[in-house]
């Protein structure tokens, strides 16, 4: 289990765009279950939709991205100080029933591939046992420096 302090040891995302709030299963690799308490206080509610605050997928998916990046573990984390993790890929993203002010997001993702050159994550986002949202994601780790290249 991690809170929210050991979490911000491992990823770089800080409020209003860190999405993890606890993390209550952690199998480095493999797996993890984590949570997002959504409230109605957060900037996006107030333009989507003033009258009718629905979380935006893109932002679920941002979610279940920060869990994944916690189940990586590269195997010389010195040498991978220099690499960053990013999105690739999302495929067969499922939004079954829209998120609101107060829930609170079980998130469950696992490995399903892990390659030298990517890591593919199926993901589900419940609330109170109902799934929300479900798909897949591929991540593949890129050097810092090509983030800003001047090229």
């Amino acid at each position: 289990m991690m809170n929210l302090l050991e979490i911000n040891k491992r990823i770089k995302q800080r409020p209003p765009f860190q999405m993890i709030e606890k993390v209550l299963e952690l199998e480095p690799n493999v797996s993890a279950v984590g949570i997002k308490n959504v409230s109605v206080n957060e900037p996006y509610f107030t333009g989507h939709f003033p009258e009718t605050p629905i979380m935006p997928g893109v932002l679920l998916i941002e979610s279940a991205a920060q869990l994944c990046s916690l189940v990586i573990a590269p195997e010389n984390a010195a040498a991978d100080k220099d690499k960053l993790y990013v999105l690739l890929k999302v495929k067969d993203f499922k939004f079954l029933k829209p998120v609101v002010p107060g829930d609170t997001l079980n998130i469950s993702v696992k490995c399903i591939i892990a390659t030298a050159a990517a890591y593919e994550f199926s993901a589900v986002i419940s609330v109170d046992g109902t799934v929300k949202a479900k798909g897949n994601m591929l991540f593949t780790s890129i050097d810092k420096s090509a983030v800003y290249d001047s090229d």
